[in-house]
């Protein structure tokens, strides 16, 4: 997602590439002032607090911040003794966190040999995002990883006709669907309820998380399984798609405006990054201050 994730152009999948006379090196890492408070707790106590968070954007992983020391509190850490290297940024120190009587191991890092290039991440630190029982923006909560200034979502109404067929009977026909573009993805098109033959949807078991989106349930139909999905309550920054419904274009027949459409760069979905994955368990306790 955004720069660094699924196909943006600092990911290893990216669909796009720079116009520059030489070849850039195979992994291109991008830190950057996120210019937000962010705060993270921990058994019920603030560790870290701060205006001056960096944000490292790596290849194939979520976006993490990094705290400066001074506003890490400072009993919280605890000197694991364990050093690994980066294969970027040089030796990696890990750190238990601890509070109220909870520890938990390994889960704080920081860069203690890096290259001239990578100051930016002098002096800073960064907490595993499941070891924490919260991060937060001000007071809000923030899930599935540390937001993304370049991921972005806009949501379109059309007035072409998006037809979804499924072993010659039709799923769905509207002239009124609406569109998702969203960083990184292919467009997805959604499709409101009265304009579905909903007797062919049946829904499974399972949820997947996206932290933009909200919960996501699914549909098998006929044999294709997972073939649709929608977000029955999407998040209010993207409520307009909330309720509808979408359909894979490799799993049905999706047509718009007659025109077959098939899968290209960004229509599969990586489900989880190199550092962690993202579950429905953790879109439940969404900006509830007292977890």
């Amino acid at each position: 997602m955004g720069l660094s994730w699924q196909q943006g152009p600092l990911s290893t999948g990216a669909i796009g590439h720079f116009l520059t006379p030489e070849p850039l090196p195979e992994r291109l890492l991008f830190a950057e002032r996120l210019r937000r408070r962010m705060r993270v707790r921990f058994n019920g106590s603030w560790i870290a607090d701060s205006e001056d968070v960096v944000l490292l954007h790596e290849p194939g992983r979520y976006p993490v911040a990094y705290f400066p020391r001074e506003d890490v509190e400072k009993t919280a850490l605890v000197d694991g003794g364990r050093v690994t290297r980066h294969q970027d940024l040089g030796d990696t120190a890990w750190y238990a966190v601890s509070a109220g009587g909870r520890t938990t191991e390994r889960a704080a890092w920081a860069f203690t040999a890096l290259p001239p290039h990578a100051r930016a991440l002098d002096g800073r630190l960064a907490f595993a995002w499941r070891a924490m029982d919260a991060f937060y923006e001000e007071d809000e909560r923030i899930l599935g990883h540390a937001a993304d200034a370049y991921h972005r979502i806009d949501i379109r109404t059309t007035s072409r006709t998006l037809e979804v067929r499924a072993d010659g009977a039709v799923i769905a026909r509207s002239a009124r669907p609406v569109v998702l573009y969203e960083s990184g993805f292919a467009p997805r098109w959604y499709v409101p309820r009265a304009d579905i033959d909903e007797t062919r949807l049946k829904p499974v078991e399972g949820q997947t998380f996206c932290p933009y989106k909200g919960l996501c349930d699914y549909y098998d139909i006929g044999d294709a399984h997972r073939a649709a999905w929608t977000y029955r309550d999407a998040y209010r920054e993207v409520d307009r798609i909330g309720g509808l419904v979408s359909f894979e274009a490799d799993k049905v027949e999706v047509r718009l405006d007659g025109e077959l459409l098939r899968p290209e760069p960004g229509q599969g979905v990586v489900p989880h990054g190199a550092d962690r994955g993202l579950d429905a368990e953790e879109a439940k306790a969404r900006r509830d201050p007292t977890r």
